[in-house]
């Protein structure tokens, strides 16, 4: 083959992988190089972008059980890419013990028990890797565990899950995190939290110190789901938040919007889970 043919033969076989390898356009933003991934069911969808960031820490899982969606956010934290490390660790873990052990049919408090498993099971494991580099890695994990018009969330750290229904956050997951203890306490308002110099330090993470909340929420029809990393809502207002859910139909607009917002304003990764009733 002469230098021509093999060229042209070469600049033929990188174009059709190009192709090949084309999904929707990532979410506008001020990066050229953009990474990022998405998973889409019929009802859920989750992105997770990198922001501004070299590394994407957050990990995500939007998973179809036969009669329920597992859905979840995970933000790790600690160097040398060990949150990273500790994020995956926590949605591999979440993803393993429900494809194991969940069965069609399983009551509320068997679901409960299930997922306080997985939370222990993924702080043992985080903890027990968390050696040399990876010393004092953790991840936040939050989980919705979706099923007959009712969701069952599992939160540890300061990802969140929100409720939105007719226009309004009707509820909301509580962050472990310093600044929520003092809005607790009534010393800073949640407005003043989003630009406190101690927002992002949290008081509970898998693989650091274990402990998990429980939530159970009655669904609506159109109700929203949203579940998302602090690079979406440290820095986007809940108002814009919700503007943003109403105005989009399907869990897939609804996600990318939000990310989109995020990205110009951002300094963290940026990761949501969507699911619309």
């Amino acid at each position: 083959m002469n230098f021509s043919s093999k060229f042209f033969s070469e600049k033929l076989k990188e174009l059709v992988e190009r192709i090949a390898n084309i999904e929707t356009s990532p979410p506008k933003g001020p990066k050229e190089n953009y990474k990022y991934k998405e998973v889409k069911t019929e009802n859920a969808y989750g992105i997770s972008h990198t922001g501004t960031r070299e590394n994407n820490e957050d990990n995500f899982l939007v998973m179809e059980l036969p009669d329920a969606h597992l859905l979840a956010v995970a933000d790790g934290l600690g160097g040398h890419n060990a949150g990273e490390v500790a994020s995956q660790m926590a949605v591999d873990t979440l993803r393993e013990v429900f494809e194991r052990e969940y069965g069609e049919g399983m009551d509320d408090e068997e679901v409960k028990k299930l997922l306080e498993k997985a939370y222990r099971l993924a702080h043992e494991r985080i903890s027990e890797n968390a050696v040399g580099e990876r010393e004092g890695m953790g991840t936040t994990l939050v989980t919705a565990f979706v099923r007959d018009g009712k969701a069952i969330i599992a939160n540890t750290g300061d990802s969140r899950a929100y409720l939105i229904r007719d226009g309004n956050i009707v509820a909301r997951t509580k962050d472990h995190s310093i600044v929520q203890e003092l809005i607790d306490k009534g010393e800073i308002t949640p407005e003043e939290a989003r630009k406190h110099p101690m927002r992002n330090i949290i008081t509970k993470a898998l693989g650091i110190d274990f402990g998990v909340d429980f939530y159970e929420w009655v669904l609506e029809k159109e109700d929203i789901l949203l579940l998302s990393s602090d690079g979406l809502h440290d820095y986007v207002d809940k108002d814009r938040i919700v503007e943003i859910a109403l105005r989009n139909k399907n869990a897939e607009d609804i996600g990318r919007k939000l990310v989109e917002e995020a990205l110009p304003i951002t300094k963290d990764n940026v990761t949501v889970v969507v699911w619309r009733y």
